[in-house]
């Protein structure tokens, strides 16, 4: 970005990736739809990696976090038959359920082995097969990941959205016997963005709820509280104060 750092008043873009807001509700503050650049578009292009189609069956896990909150209303907004969303917080998870979540699964305190016991008996309750889920890593930890590797079976898509340092082993073979993938994805192509505020605009996504604003003003202990206790349950924007 050359001069233009991440904390600049303004910086040069392309036009051709200018995603102008033409209706926009008043009710909704300009600033808010800042996440839609991130948040809620890496999701969307996740979906669109997976090549998820209505009546697919989908699992997130870290249905909970910053990005996975979307990735359920996301999936369940291109028409995913059903929904399961794994993550740990309680809490977290029963908003997970009003968002594009159809079932949750609770981690706290069990083995990725524990987690894919619990999916393979909810699938029996539901009446649904346990194989061919396209499922969605978007925590970038060694546990969410070594989860979702678990929960791969046949014709299984596992798409790797979350980005973390940990390193895990699995067995490509596998890959081969189940006839599945894995897909990496990055961010999304701002061609998406007109898209998903689409979706916001006509409420098939949810925006306000997972939202705050703060002066740019508490920048320094914004960052610090971040860093400390990480992803809050409300995704923070800075709106300028000076």
């Amino acid at each position: 970005m050359g001069i233009y750092g991440g904390n600049s008043n303004y910086i040069v873009v392309p036009s051709i990736d200018l995603c102008e807001l033409k209706k926009r509700p008043q009710d909704i503050p300009l600033s808010h739809f800042s996440i839609v650049a991130d948040a809620m578009t890496t999701p969307y292009q996740a979906a669109i990696r997976a090549d998820l189609k209505p009546g697919d069956n989908v699992v997130v896990v870290g249905c909970t976090g910053g990005v996975g909150v979307h990735q359920t209303q996301v999936a369940k907004a291109l028409g995913a038959k059903t929904v399961i969303g794994i993550a740990r917080n309680p809490e977290k998870l029963k908003r997970a359920l009003e968002y594009g979540a159809d079932f949750t699964i609770s981690s706290i305190d069990k083995s990725p082995r524990d987690v894919r016991d619990e999916f393979r008996k909810l699938c029996r309750e539901i009446g649904e097969p346990n194989y061919g889920w396209k499922i969605f890593e978007v925590t970038g930890t060694e546990g969410g990941q070594s989860i979702a590797l678990e929960l791969i079976s046949f014709i299984s898509k596992l798409i790797v959205v979350g980005f973390g340092t940990a390193v895990n082993s699995y067995a490509l073979s596998r890959l081969m016997a189940f006839d599945a993938e894995i897909i990496g994805t990055w961010g999304c192509p701002p061609e998406y963005y007109p898209i998903v505020v689409d979706m916001i605009l006509k409420g098939k996504i949810g925006l306000e709820p997972f939202v705050q604003t703060r002066p740019m003003s508490t920048i320094v202990e914004t960052y610090e509280e971040a860093h400390s206790k990480g992803s809050p349950a409300r995704r923070i924007v800075l709106e300028p104060d000076f």
